[in-house]
């Protein structure tokens, strides 16, 4: 019996994200939750990327590099507010503020 071939769990929430722009809301609002551990919203905004093309491609749209986009975005980047935005604009989405309850 042949085994289906299985992807891993990267793949597999990139293809969501690719496939449900909703999911792909509430997952960025979810790791901008997790105040304790920032990496949470670099690993997020990494798949959100991936999922629009590519970070090649989103990099180019932000007009940022893409080398300093890769390490912006690795678990132990510290990027700009700007370099933030910049890849939420270039992936459709946008950073919003609201009243904690």
């Amino acid at each position: 019996m042949k085994r289906k071939a299985s992807i891993s769990h990267d793949k597999a929430i990139v293809q969501e994200l690719r496939d449900d722009p909703d999911f792909a809301s509430e997952y960025l609002k979810a790791a901008l939750e997790e105040s304790d551990e920032p990496q949470v919203l670099l690993i997020a905004l990494r798949h959100l990327a991936e999922a629009k093309g590519g970070l090649a491609k989103v990099a180019k749209a932000a007009g940022i590099e893409r080398e300093s986009l890769y390490r912006a975005l690795s678990p132990k980047g510290n990027p700009r507010l700007s370099t933030l935005i910049a890849v939420t604009k270039a992936i459709g989405l946008k950073l919003t503020v609201e009243w904690a309850k």
